[in-house]
């Protein structure tokens, strides 16, 4: 049993190394993960009679290339890349020791999964489930879509892959630029997956927020000019920098407005600064600079004592106006609440489409935030019930909660 887990936890944790490492090579991304669900399938039958290998990674790996060795012989095809495969498989070394890291090959996976025939909508969710381990359930989340329609189009995305045999390439360096917002997205997708479940012991995304920083700095090389990279590490890093502050010492959610600064890293605020100067260099804004920006905002809270909300809804109109995305709206309504007044910011709320904020949380709670400030009492105990119902981590929950409670007892004594 105890093999059994370890089988598990490894394939948790280094699925999306694995099958980088071996995609980059191959560009069957359909071949490669038959060949190492076969190699994991190989090692729940021999490691309980033969023990755990000292190099667990590189023996899977080597189970995998048998695979794709044997299929490429049987089937005749990928002729180019059988001879790197054999090439491969004969490095019995490999790694030269149980202390080498296992070669990341990660963002070079990413960028063929932003192949030109691939549906450029479907290229972050591809990277998300098959770099980065994270099921159609929470790729829908992300998206704000039904769990079965993303699990559909995934599976439609990959029998295409497979039907149509398509083999991907990596992008030159012309174009790179037109390849990488996706990669840029699915690396704050998987951060934001991370940054969620960071606080729950058993979540098997714990990890993703700090793997996402790391595939964030390993970009740089790739795009040392690209200020959107630069930016989505300031973003990143501004967020990290508030992970302790986020929960009390009871475990209760902390709103970013509440929090205390002393407890934001400093180090990590500056590092967060200093790409987002970088950035601003290029003299080209993006998404993920403004979102940075805003962040900024709120650290130097730190230092003033106080929050600029006029800045920020400022820098949230720049974001509806340039990437009108449901988030930004709901940010702007929620700045300008602040700045200027809950009536002009439930306005902004209001005039989302319902259909599109539906079942995303932070609009119900915003809203539920508004209507109690504006005494509109029954239009805020359902809208904080539509958030708790929406709300995955149970701190939120809890905090969300105790203002409704607080809303039912004021209702009581007024309406008597």
């Amino acid at each position: 049993m105890e093999i059994n887990r370890l089988i598990e936890q490894t394939a948790r944790e280094a699925y999306g190394r694995l099958l980088s490492y071996l995609v980059v090579h191959w560009r069957d991304v359909q071949a490669v993960e038959d060949a190492l669900g076969d190699a994991f399938l190989s090692a729940l039958e021999t490691w309980p009679k033969t023990g755990v290998p000292d190099r667990p990674e590189a023996w899977l790996i080597t189970a995998a290339r048998r695979r794709l060795i044997d299929r490429a012989r049987r089937a005749r095809i990928s002729a180019n890349a059988l001879p790197t495969l054999l090439a491969m498989s004969e490095d019995a070394q490999y790694p030269a020791s149980s202390s080498d890291a296992f070669p990341d090959e990660r963002l070079r996976m990413m960028f063929l999964c932003t192949d030109p025939a691939i549906d450029p909508v479907m290229r972050t969710p591809l990277m998300l489930q098959t770099v980065l381990g994270i099921d159609a359930a929470r790729i829908a989340s992300a998206f704000i879509v039904k769990p079965s329609a993303m699990s559909q189009r995934l599976t439609r995305l990959k029998a295409k892959i497979r039907a149509e045999r398509l083999v991907f390439d990596m992008p030159d360096e012309e174009e790179l630029p037109n390849r990488l917002d996706s990669v840029l997205e699915a690396i704050y997708a998987a951060y934001g997956s991370g940054w969620e479940e960071a606080v729950i012991a058993d979540s098997p995304r714990r990890g993703l927020a700090e793997e996402a920083l790391y595939l964030g700095r390993l970009l740089l090389p790739f795009a040392p000019r690209e200020p959107e990279v630069y930016g989505l590490l300031a973003l990143m890093l501004h967020c990290e920098a508030r992970r302790k502050a986020r929960q009390d010492g009871e475990g209760n959610y902390v709103p970013l407005y509440e929090q205390d600064c002393a407890q934001w890293d400093r180090r990590l605020i500056l590092e967060a600064e200093h790409y987002l100067h970088a950035a601003s260099q290029a003299g080209r804004i993006g998404r993920f600079q403004l979102l940075a920006a805003i962040q900024s905002v709120h650290a130097q809270r730190s230092s003033s004592g106080r929050i600029e909300w006029g800045a920020i809804a400022q820098l949230y109109e720049g974001l509806v106006r340039l990437y009108p995305t449901l988030g930004a709206w709901v940010g702007r309504a929620a700045a300008v609440a602040e700045a200027y007044g809950a009536d002009r910011g439930i306005a902004l709320l209001e005039a989302i489409p319902s259909a599109e904020a539906m079942n995303y949380q932070p609009y119900w709670a915003l809203a539920g935030h508004l209507y109690k400030r504006m005494n509109r009492l029954e239009d805020a105990l359902s809208a904080y019930s539509r958030a708790i119902g929406l709300s995955a981590d149970a701190s939120v929950r809890r905090f969300l909660s105790r203002q409704a409670s607080e809303i039912k007892e004021s209702y009581e004594e007024t309406t008597g």
